[in-house]
């Protein structure tokens, strides 16, 4: 048996794209076209819907007739560029945004770095977390997006109080840990005995005047917000 191609996400198929499209890099520069490839992504800008239609059927046929290469008609398409996704980015209007799957992707990490059931030591969680956050806004912090960015602390933030909640365990070494932190010993006491949720409890008073941002961020808890800001020339 024996396999065609390269492996998906492997360090050399982005290699070979680029010595086999190069030639489709010269088609398009000498055809006029505004276009942005990387690898085997490739985005064409036209004038029209009419236009891209016919970009698209030209450029196929040079693509399966003279490279030999076959096209993914599934993923290949002519919209607007509202409606267009290009390496995890998105466009509204001159604004460059990360795309909703991006957006996901990333929430869906986070709750796997600060998951519960997840039994590490919290400053190993925290470095884990602060590694990739760092490298996802490394990449998408150029999003012109800030809507999102303070909720997306907010929301970390109150998993890891959840997560230093449930490390804590027993009411006696929750109630000692909020007092050290500041908490007064009745919202301390009230908050250790309640049967209600980790997530419920991890956004009370007792534990948000107890584990404070300031607190977070000394032990290792780094900000979406303090990144989008450094990424944008704010601070």
């Amino acid at each position: 048996m024996c396999a065609i191609g390269t492996q998906q996400g492997g360090l050399l198929s982005p290699l070979l794209a680029n010595i086999l499209l190069d030639d489709l890099d010269r088609e398009l520069e000498r055809r006029g076209h505004r276009f942005a490839r990387y690898a085997d992504d490739l985005v064409i800008l036209v004038r029209s819907q009419r236009a891209g239609e016919r970009v698209k059927a030209s450029i196929t046929a040079y693509l399966t007739g003279t490279l030999k290469l076959t096209v993914n008609e599934r993923k290949s398409r002519v919209v607007k560029t509202n409606d267009c996704t290009f390496l995890g980015f998105t466009f509204y209007g001159s604004k460059l945004r990360w795309s909703n799957q991006a957006f996901e992707d990333f929430r869906h990490n986070v709750r796997k770095l600060t998951g519960r059931s997840w039994g590490v030591l919290m400053a190993f969680r925290l470095h884990r977390l602060a590694q990739y956050i760092r490298g996802w806004m490394g990449y998408f912090g150029i999003s012109d997006y800030y809507r999102p960015v303070p909720e997306l602390d907010q929301w970390i933030r109150r998993r890891v109080r959840m997560c230093y909640w449930k490390q804590w365990r027993y009411a006696r070494t929750k109630v000692r840990h909020l007092l050290a932190l500041g908490t007064s010993k009745r919202h301390a006491i009230l908050t250790a005995i309640s049967s209600k949720s980790y997530w419920r409890l991890s956004k009370t008073l007792a534990t948000q005047t107890g584990m404070t941002n300031q607190w977070l961020k000394d032990q290792g808890l780094i900000s979406v917000r303090d990144l989008w800001m450094k990424a944008h020339g704010y601070v």
